[in-house]
């Protein structure tokens, strides 16, 4: 997918304790990356369209499946642009994306993924979604896709 259709972006510099004696960002840094990434894109998104129950009162969320693919490795002190979507909204979880790319060079170092899941604090079940949630992915999300079930007959 092109950076174009990701309207979420972070940036993040490789710090010292972040590499090897070569200089080389550590394979597991990514992950703090996307996860700082997910974190502020909830937030913002809490923020742009009032999301009251989302990390807060009875629920939070719990990292189901992490993935990350290298490209190219980034360098101690390189800028990296973070780039973040959600790319699919089921009942109780929801998958993001990630693109790292090289601020300076523009050209893309990794791609990531992931899948989160809404859980109910009180008895940790699987909590469905609210639906303030979708319909504010769906208006910030330039293409998303929704697999919510219903009970309807």
């Amino acid at each position: 997918m092109e950076i174009s259709n990701y309207r979420h972006k972070i940036i993040e510099v490789v710090k010292f304790h972040e590499v090897d004696m070569l200089g080389v960002c550590n394979n597991a840094v990514y992950f703090n990356y996307f996860e700082d990434a997910r974190i502020k894109y909830i937030q913002d998104i809490k923020k742009n369209y009032d999301l009251k129950e989302i990390l807060e009162g009875n629920s939070f969320f719990i990292m189901v499946h992490n993935e990350c693919d290298y490209i190219r490795s980034a360098q101690f002190d390189d800028e990296l642009n973070i780039y973040t979507r959600i790319e699919f909204i089921k009942n109780s979880s929801f998958g993001f994306r990630h693109i790292v790319e090289d601020a300076a060079t523009k050209s893309i170092i990794a791609k990531g993924k992931g899948v989160l899941v809404h859980i109910d604090r009180s008895n940790k079940r699987p909590l469905e979604l609210p639906q303030e949630f979708f319909n504010a992915v769906q208006k910030f999300e330039k293409e998303i896709v929704i697999q919510k079930l219903t009970n309807e007959k």
